[in-house]
């Protein structure tokens, strides 16, 4: 009971940071209760993108979710036009956000979000609201590649108007080339 009583304090917690944030949002009634009828934990949108959010909370220990949960949210989302989103947070951390198909299948059809995957991969609050963007290392490399490769065109523009001009020799040319 004490679970249920965290995880529905949780549930309003994310609520509330998401109106905060500027979206309408609700926490759907029949979350958690018995029912026929698959709801996500929360609906929210601004405007231009809504969200269909299953939110899960632990301690610590990874998260896991039943496979049959993930389809009714996706099921969902797909027909209420939103966008399905797992949202969990770990205690002493912050919301992250995945959708249910980059969380880790086990053998037995569940999904599992351990804390490090969450906080390596997933999208982190300020990010799914909009406030920030995340940039990769990778993309720091492109740019950094790119800006050296424009230094590399630049360089040897140079050189090959130099050879143009008469000021530098074609066996020169190659050597600093």
């Amino acid at each position: 009971m004490a679970a249920n009583r965290k995880g529905d304090r949780r549930e309003r917690e994310l609520v509330n940071a998401l109106d905060e944030a500027g979206f309408a949002v609700m926490r759907a009634p029949a979350s958690g209760a018995a029912t026929t009828r698959e709801l996500p934990d929360v609906l929210a949108g601004d405007g231009e993108v809504f969200y269909a959010i299953e939110a899960k909370s632990s301690a610590g220990n990874p998260i896991y979710l039943d496979g049959e949960e993930v389809e009714a949210l996706l099921f969902f989302a797909q027909n209420f036009g939103a966008k399905a989103r797992i949202a969990v947070r770990f205690d002493r951390e912050d919301w992250y956000f995945f959708h249910p198909g980059e969380l880790y299948t086990t053998d037995a059809g569940s999904y599992r979000v351990k804390k490090e995957t969450a906080l390596a991969e997933g999208e982190d609050f300020a990010e799914f609201v909009g406030e920030t963007r995340r940039v990769t290392l990778d993309e720091v490399g492109r740019d950094a590649g790119a800006a050296g490769e424009d230094a590399k065109t630049d360089r040897t523009r140079e050189v090959l108007e130099a050879v143009r001009d008469g000021h530098l020799s074609v066996e020169d040319a190659v050597d600093i080339l």
